[in-house]
């Protein structure tokens, strides 16, 4: 990721979407483990147990799909940010009680890159690999230099806990098409499910005695109720605007249907001028014409922004699920936070109320060069397992990629909004994929320059869409850019 405090913060696209856990939370939540990172980078100097040979393969067996060598190292490098360690290290003990002759090398990092990618370089990476943070590794320039390994063997296993089922069908929608590029092989494993939307209070939408808004007029009318109350109806990340399309976008593909979104991951030709864009850009203009968002919205960072409206200051608030997390110690203990789908315009849209976004984040891959692929697969079999996926959810307020693990677990409200906003969505799930397709575009053209300066009324939704088709276009002809298009 890169270098802006923005980009440590949660909106950040470049891990794949949703796992907005970075250097500043980390250091929040006292999450930077430095015998860990100590640790590590003497296994990166010594290039961890280079010079040895790939592990022969062991028996396959019913416990054992894999044929994971039950006695052969397993070294398992992760991203040390806001959803902790604890959830992996407890998935490792499970790794180690069912092949006790193995010898496990567990460390967490912030520094990814600079301590593992030389490991590459010399051809001795680790087994397994959250490939996370502000130092993540390029996926495409792995994968076209044959660095991963293509995970369809764990997929297509049986899950670790109904053998009648494959690894693949207990995975949440989305998940093994995010794991590929432009239609290859599946090389990475989003761990984590972030769910996006508008965010807001329980509490205070029932204080105005509304209900949450299905249509734009609807949305007006409530914004209106909370003005006269002195209440702003919207804040959002100012300083950093691409937080605005976690509900923005979702509204188009609702209004459009699918293809709109897919049109402009594609980076296709007059994609923003669809009548749907110019339709929800107007819709979110007329906010900020009414004066529905909070006074100094567009001077606010994430954190600011997310304590106003914490505060009551602002109803609802554009965002990802680790909000709830990020922002545990300013939302009072009654706020009865909750999460819905972007509110639509009206009855004409092509999809349905619910139509919300949502996808994996923390992505994990198995390095072909790893002495032990077997064993890195088989970990991150166990930990997409039912009891693996609870633990972690019960730990870190985070779903995961397994489609379940919430029974028996007392869910935070924001959590339990957050699967039963899954459940209503069904089927209608987006993913719009320019947030980790084309970081740059996304972040400061799209989102600085286009979303930013329209919501601060410096220029009409118009001149934003001329303005952000035209960072589009150039982005498409730019040859220095890896180009992916949707299959």
């Amino acid at each position: 990721m890169g270098s802006t405090s923005a980009e440590n913060n949660g909106a950040d696209g470049t891990s794949g979407v949703g796992r907005r856990d970075l250097i500043k939370r980390s250091a929040a939540l006292g999450l930077i483990s430095v015998p860990a990172m100590s640790f590590l980078s003497a296994c990166a100097s010594s290039g961890g147990d280079s010079g040895g040979e790939k592990a022969k393969a062991g028996t396959k067996t019913a416990k054992n799909p894999l044929a994971v060598n039950d006695s052969a190292p397993m070294e398992f490098v992760l991203f040390d940010g806001g959803f902790g360690k604890e959830y992996a290290e407890d998935a490792v003990k499970i790794y180690e009680k069912d092949f006790p002759k193995a010898k496990v090398k567990f460390a967490a990092t912030q520094k990814i890159q600079s301590t593992l990618q030389p490991r590459f370089n010399q051809g001795t990476p680790p087994d397994l690999i959250d490939n996370s943070g502000a130092e993540q590794m390029d996926m495409g320039v792995l994968a076209s230099k044959n660095q991963l390994t293509d995970l369809t063997p764990l997929l297509d296993a049986p899950s670790y806990d109904d053998p009648a089922k494959k690894v693949r069908d207990t995975l949440r929608p989305g998940i093994v098409e995010m794991g590929q590029l432009d239609g290859s092989p599946v090389w990475i494993l989003y761990y984590a499910y972030t769910v996006y939307g508008v965010w807001y209070s329980q509490k205070a939408l029932d204080s105005l005695d509304e209900q949450y808004p299905e249509t734009w007029d609807q949305m007006l009318a409530v914004c209106a109720k909370a003005k006269k109350k002195g209440m702003a109806g919207w804040t959002y990340a100012g300083k950093y605007p691409y937080y605005l399309p976690f509900s923005l976008y979702p509204m188009i593909g609702k209004v459009g249907g699918r293809e709109v979104l897919d049109a402009i991951d594609n980076l296709e030709p007059n994609a923003w001028k669809h009548p749907a864009v110019k339709a929800c850009f107007d819709a979110y203009y007329e906010l900020q014409q009414k004066g529905y968002v909070l006074k100094g919205t567009p001077g606010l960072d994430h954190i600011q922004s997310q304590t106003a409206w914490a505060e009551g200051k602002a109803l609802f608030i554009p965002n990802g699920s680790w909000v709830e997390n990020e922002s545990a110690n300013v939302i009072p203990k009654d706020f009865d936070l909750a999460v819905s789908a972007p509110t639509g315009l009206d009855s004409s849209d092509k999809l349905p109320f619910g139509t919300i976004w949502a996808s994996g984040g923390e992505p994990f891959i198995v390095p072909a060069k790893g002495k032990n692929a077997a064993g890195g697969m088989e970990q991150l079999r166990i930990m997409l397992s039912e009891a693996s996926s609870k633990n972690f959810t019960g730990k870190v307020k985070s779903l995961t990629a397994y489609n379940g693990g919430t029974d028996g677990i007392t869910l935070t409200p924001g959590l339990k909004s957050g699967v039963a906003a899954l459940e209503k969505a069904g089927d209608n799930v987006v993913n719009p994929r320019i947030q980790d397709w084309y970081v740059q575009l996304q972040k400061e053209q799209i989102g600085v320059a286009g979303l930013g300066e329209m919501m601060a009324g410096r220029i009409t939704p118009a001149e934003a869409i001329k303005k952000i088709q035209g960072f589009a276009d150039a982005a498409a002809k730019d040859s220095s850019i890896k180009h992916y298009k949707h299959q």
